[in-house]
């Protein structure tokens, strides 16, 4: 039976970083896009990076139950995953790994229950996480302190996962992420 893979983490957190060095080595694993209401930016394309959706086809399949998770990020501006793409790979046979926010993870964890793992990725510290989030140089310093706040909240959740794994080392979180979703794939 194919399982999913649910990440959540706090911005600045190296989630995407790890994700990125889950699918590289670990087999059979198919990463969920996402839906959004925004337009596509630069080269993306529907089905690619993300199934872009009108706002009122967004809200029209959200009030028909179609996601497995959702927010509306600023007004009018949609993200959420829909469960038929999902159902779709795992009955394909495909593992089916999910970077969503810690609310959204909370729900599709709920959706699929044990054939599911939750993965909580947070920073050693909140401390740390600003230093990483100036390092950075992405954000404005108002950003970025909103970002802190808003990692604050986020990791109020993590004993709500079925794992947490600390990114203080980048080498040791990659080997713990692969040992973790190895070993809970392999399980019948």
């Amino acid at each position: 039976m194919a399982k999913v893979i649910i990440f959540s983490a706090p911005s600045g957190s190296g989630k995407s970083t790890l994700i990125s060095h889950l699918m590289k080595n670990v087999d059979n694993l198919h990463f969920s896009i996402s839906a959004t209401s925004r337009p596509p930016r630069g080269t993306e394309q529907h089905g690619v990076e993300y199934f872009f959706l009108s706002p009122e086809e967004f809200r029209q399949r959200r009030d028909n139950g179609e996601f497995l998770e959702w927010c509306e990020v600023y007004e009018g501006r949609f993200y959420g995953t829909l469960k038929t793409e999902v159902d779709h790979m795992l009955a394909l046979g495909q593992n089916v790994v999910c970077d969503v926010d810690v609310i959204g993870g909370m729900n599709i964890k709920q959706t699929y229950g044990d054939q599911s793992i939750s993965i909580f990725i947070q920073p050693p510290s909140i401390e740390e996480l600003r230093k990483r989030l100036i390092a950075r140089a992405t954000d404005a310093p108002e950003v970025i302190e909103q970002r802190v706040e808003r990692a604050a909240y986020e990791m109020s959740f993590a004993e709500k996962f079925d794992t947490i794994v600390v990114n203080n080392d980048l080498a040791t979180a990659q080997r713990e992420i692969v040992r973790v979703v190895s070993q809970f794939l392999e399980e019948s």
